[in-house]
């Protein structure tokens, strides 16, 4: 199964389909209507899978989330994740309800289920499309942010019993909002103190560090009562901007991890769902999601956004680009497993809301960005991807990097780098031949080097490489910095 879904990612990227679509059709393909006739439907163990799988994507996109893209989108997320989530959830019930004539529960259900947008989704679409960051940040930020008030609202609703006023049920949410964020903050800023000053005896443990850093982030949110999807999200944001060793093979190592995530958690959810039962629901399904595509998600981000100074343009792209994936699919299963009345038919209607609407906005997203011309342009100079191991008896740091093909690093002499004191490029290998350079030794595309710096100049080595890595030798003097994350 891991292989066909490896070699389905080949098709994804070369149709422009978000691989969540392949998956769930491997999963649909081996179950009960399918070739492999696999009966499944034990919702509650899907149900755990999958918020197992959630924490991880959510801790890999924290890990990826660059800190100066997303400080200046914190408000616009905050405002879509809370304000943005009533009005979806509000317009979109309304319209179960009147056009498709669902019961009230129902319809509630449905708008809460299907209100948030899917981190999966996101950061796989969107970190393909070449976007202006601030567009970006915002919707990444979204996704990571509003599962914590919508998971809330679905539990709610899925209660048996009355469910609690509406001031009862923002009180709560802002409580979990707020305990999740300060304990996720919390963890990430300790783990990142303890990696950065503890030397651990092999290369290969600090990702798995990092991993379980994270997901004790949402274990110690979820057992405070707060959000521990915001928790996990926020200690990775922290931990991934914190420049920690080994930083390239601790996002590989998460990267796969989150693909890992992936397929288990679709190809479960393909395997949960009847098709059969499906077509009954599909004009509903149809409708609803018209109501929540054209009606509802721009509403949301319009009344957001109010207070910002958006463009009409980043506001249209926003709205279409509120994909959904996993996270509504995930969050179905739970009126299933409290056993509400019509939870079946609620799973079935959005399965196929996802499933066709991921179809219609993932491959247009780009051809709009281009229409709106929200396309960044050009092609900056490639990052450096600096690998740091501590050398803990020497109170220095070993920094290794290969200069990529578009790295003004290209043509700069070694003395020309300008390192800090305390800092020296100590071994160059090139066409597979080491040797030590020399200040005037002209460094070259795909070069890979040494650098040994001690403790406190690291940072400013580190930043003195990158910058001029982005703006060549002049980079100091032209304004160009190392920036202050990965």
């Amino acid at each position: 199964m891991l292989l066909v879904a490896v070699a389905a990612v080949r098709i994804s990227s070369r149709s422009g389909l978000p691989s969540l679509l392949i998956y769930l059709g491997i999963g649909i393909a081996i179950g009960q209507d399918g070739i492999g006739n696999v009966v499944f439907d034990n919702a509650e163990l899907t149900q755990v899978i999958g918020y197992a799988a959630l924490v991880v994507i959510l801790a890999e996109g924290g890990l990826g989330t660059k800190w100066k893209e997303i400080k200046p989108a914190l408000p616009h997320a905050v405002a879509l994740s809370l304000v943005g989530v009533a009005i979806s959830v509000g317009v979109t019930a309304a319209g179960a309800h009147y056009l498709v004539g669902l019961e009230w529960r129902q319809s509630l259900l449905i708008g809460a289920v299907v209100s948030s947008t899917d981190a999966a989704a996101v950061f796989s679409v969107l970190r393909k499309v070449p976007l202006p960051s601030r567009v970006t940040g915002v919707l990444e930020a979204e996704s990571g942010f509003n599962d914590a008030p919508v998971v809330i609202l679905v539990v709610a609703f899925a209660t048996v019993g009355p469910v609690d006023p509406w001031y009862v049920l923002v009180g709560k949410i802002a409580l979990e909002l707020a305990i999740g964020a300060a304990i996720g903050l919390a963890v990430g800023f300790l783990g990142a103190y303890g990696l950065r000053h503890v030397a651990l005896p092999a290369s290969g443990l600090y990702p798995i560090a990092v991993m379980a850093i994270a997901v004790s982030a949402y274990a110690a949110g979820a057992m405070a009562h707060g959000s521990g999807f915001l928790a996990v999200y926020l200690a990775a944001m922290v931990l991934g901007n914190a420049k920690l060793p080994h930083w390239p093979a601790t996002r590989g190592f998460a990267d796969g991890l989150g693909w890992i995530a992936q397929i288990g958690m679709f190809v479960l959810l393909g395997l949960l769902v009847t098709p059969h039962e499906l077509a009954k629901d599909f004009w509903p399904a149809v409708i609803i999601g018209l109501v929540l595509t054209m009606v509802a998600r721009p509403l949301e981000v319009f009344v957001s956004l109010l207070p910002f100074r958006v463009a009409w343009q980043e506001q249209v792209l926003m709205s279409w680009a509120g994909l959904r994936g996993a996270v509504p699919i995930i969050l179905a299963t739970i009126p299933m497993v409290t056993g509400i009345e019509g939870s079946d038919r609620v799973f079935n209607i959005v399965f196929v809301l996802v499933v066709v609407y991921t179809l219609v906005q993932g491959p247009t997203l780009p051809w709009l960005a281009r229409k709106l011309n929200l396309r960044e342009t050009g092609e900056a100079a490639a990052d450096l991807g600096i690998e740091s191991a501590p050398l803990e008896k020497l109170r220095g740091h070993l920094l290794s990097f290969a200069i990529p093909e578009a790295s003004r690093m290209h043509g700069v002499e070694v003395g020309e780098l300008r390192l800090p004191a305390g800092a020296s490029v100590t071994l160059v290998v090139r066409d597979a031949k080491s040797f030590v350079p020399a200040p005037s030794t002209v460094l070259r595309r795909g070069d890979e080097l040494l650098v040994v710096a001690t403790d406190p100049v690291r940072d400013a080595a580190e930043a003195r490489l990158r910058a001029v890595a982005r703006g060549g030798k002049l980079a100091g003097w032209l304004g160009t910095s190392g920036g202050t994350s990965l």
